[in-house]
């Protein structure tokens, strides 16, 4: 078995009229065929390299992440003498993708890289998340890779990326006991020392990702005497297991148990200043929790691939009153709303990769030549839609990830209560989902200026504009009534010019959107590939109902009715006080 090849769906992202352009700026126009003998030479070559890679990986993925995805469930990591040791499997995992040359994809291959777009490291994410979860966390880690390669001094460069190609792994130190998604109270202190020329980090860091990893990035207070976001700066620093960082604890979680997240301490730990002081969280942290939440909605799907193997297997297997109960329409609405779900976050993954690929390689070739006027409209333009896209990407994966378990459990019935089935495992995996990296609620914060400025509805106009097979017409014509009820809910609550009334609907306008966007996408896969048909058809039909129950909802609620959850909960604070 193979995860790549197994899974045509796949294979079509890479067959997007737009790889051409990203493999064409990521390349270079294939520079490096001449020095490097494993450099792509043509667009073929690339997407030929690109399918070579996936299917090593999607091997691995069958043949061992996934066997030992429960032995590492069970098993998970420990501490020992302040370090983490991991799970055997986890370990098993991390060798076979090491010995295959699989880390760092997305690196120059200067740095021992592959120099692929984001596309295919995303796919590749999403095999491994579809295979563990849980592993997916160390493996994706190398994301931070990313941002050493460009934000960091060419000294930094050529001292870490080498060693994340080699196989090394990554943490990206963020969070604090007392400064979760409030980034901007992070007090762990960065002090430089004149003498030595080195700063170093004294400090505690809660719920860090692999947090005994080799090369960490950490967000520090470089600046005395601040206490907001312009006093921090970020920093890579060489995890030496010299006792300089130690793991005081790994904590004890619902799912994702082979990923040790770690309680750390820093005691005079060297490390060295990534870019600019100051701008560690409002820069450099900014674009990599835009790259992990990109990270998140690979996860997602793979994870929500995971769900719909497992319940489509057991409903078929499974029989009750003579038959496979595959055949009862609760059962079989149930599965295949999974997949609708499933291909709509999956469409809505490589749609934003595909954005963040062309702007990012815009970026990369602007810090080498001034751009041309065209070429700096197009990265303005593809920047604008992957920073509208991510959020709405994480929250509707996460969210979609969270009830497609769900409902694998509720396909196997008691028997998916059990331990002895792989759902269970799923359930709790995905819980994690919704939250790390900026829980749902926080996607609808970075959501919601999309809606009122209008990036959304451009976006959709576009879709709309876009050739669809002439069966798909009647689809067209529902989601244009539908963008007619989203520009309308926009406009009665812009209108009412009242913050709190705003924040309270936000998330129904960012779902509505998100609903019409998913089904234009489906849409337009199913016109190119006729495998998305049913998928299209069914998320239409879901969607259509998600968006006008929304609709209804702001529709009928007015800037005073925000009152009357105020005083509900008034009440029960008397009550319980009393």
């Amino acid at each position: 078995m193979n995860f790549y090849t197994d899974n045509p769906a796949l294979k079509f992202q890479l067959s997007h009229p737009l790889m051409q352009k990203i493999v064409a700026l990521k390349e270079r126009n294939f520079a490096d065929k001449d020095n490097y003998d494993y450099a792509s030479r043509d667009f073929e070559d690339a997407i030929d390299n690109y399918e070579r890679v996936l299917e090593i990986i999607g091997e691995i993925c069958a043949d061992i992440i996934a066997p030992n995805a429960e032995s590492v469930d069970k098993e998970g990591p420990q501490a020992l003498d302040n370090r983490v040791v991991y799970a055997r499997g986890t370990q098993e995992n991390h060798d076979a993708l090491k010995k295959a040359g699989l880390y760092g994809m997305a690196l120059p291959r200067q740095y021992g890289g592959l120099n692929f777009s984001m596309v295919p490291y995303v796919m590749a994410a999403e095999l491994v998340s579809r295979a563990d979860a849980g592993f997916a966390n160390i493996w994706g880690l190398q994301d931070c890779a990313e941002t050493i390669a460009e934000f960091a001094s060419d000294d930094i460069k050529e001292e870490f990326l080498p060693r994340v190609s080699q196989g090394q792994t990554c943490s990206m130190d963020l969070t604090e006991p007392d400064a979760g998604s409030d980034l901007q109270a992070v007090q762990l202190k960065a002090t430089y020392s004149e003498e030595d020329g080195v700063w170093y980090l004294n400090g505690v860091k809660r719920f860090i990702t692999n947090g005994d990893a080799h090369i960490k990035l950490v967000l520090a207070r470089s600046e005395d005497g601040t206490n907001d976001g312009r006093g921090l700066s970020y920093f890579v620093a060489d995890n030496k297991h010299d006792h300089t960082v130690k793991v005081r604890r790994i904590e004890n979680k619902l799912g994702i148990k082979g990923s040790p997240t770690c309680e750390l301490v820093f005691t005079n730990t060297p490390a060295k200043l990534v870019g600019t002081r100051r701008l560690g969280l409002i820069k450099y942290v900014m674009s990599l929790m835009n790259g992990a939440r990109l990270g998140v909605g690979a996860q997602s799907v793979g994870l929500s691939a995971a769900t719909y193997s497992e319940a489509l297997a057991y409903a078929n297997d499974r029989r009750q009153f003579g038959k496979a109960i595959i055949e009862f329409p609760a059962v079989y609405e149930m599965v295949s709303t999974i997949k609708a779900k499933l291909d709509a976050s999956r469409a809505l993954l490589y749609e934003t990769t595909r954005f963040v690929d062309v702007y990012k390689a815009y970026e990369a070739i602007e810090a080498e030549r001034r751009l041309e006027a065209e070429e700096k409209a197009e990265y303005k333009d593809f920047q604008k839609s992957a920073d509208a896209f991510t959020p709405v990407l994480k929250m509707f994966a996460s969210e979609y990830a969270n009830q497609n378990a769900y409902d694998c459990i509720q396909v196997h019935g008691g028997s998916g209560f059990m331990k002895d089935y792989a759902c269970e495992r799923l359930y709790r995996d995905a819980r994690i989902l919704t939250i790390y990296e900026g829980t749902s609620q926080l996607q609808v914060v970075a959501a919601i200026r999309h809606v009122t400025t209008g990036t959304y509805l451009k976006k959709i106009r576009e879709y709309e504009a876009m050739p669809v097979n002439p069966e798909f017409h009647s689809f067209g014509e529902r989601l244009v009534a539908l963008t007619a009820l989203y520009e309308k809910a926009v406009e009665k609550v812009t209108e009412a010019k009242n913050n709190e009334y705003l924040d309270f609907v936000a998330r129904r306008l960012v779902e509505m959107a998100g609903h019409i966007i998913m089904s234009y996408l489906l849409i337009l896969d199913a016109s190119r590939d006729d495998q998305f048909r049913k998928s299209a058809e069914i998320y239409m039909n879901y969607g259509e109902a998600e968006v006008r129950k929304h609709a209804q909802f702001i529709g009928c609620f007015n800037i005073e009715d925000v009152d009357l959850y105020k005083i509900n909960l008034v009440h029960d604070k008397k009550q319980i006080k009393t």
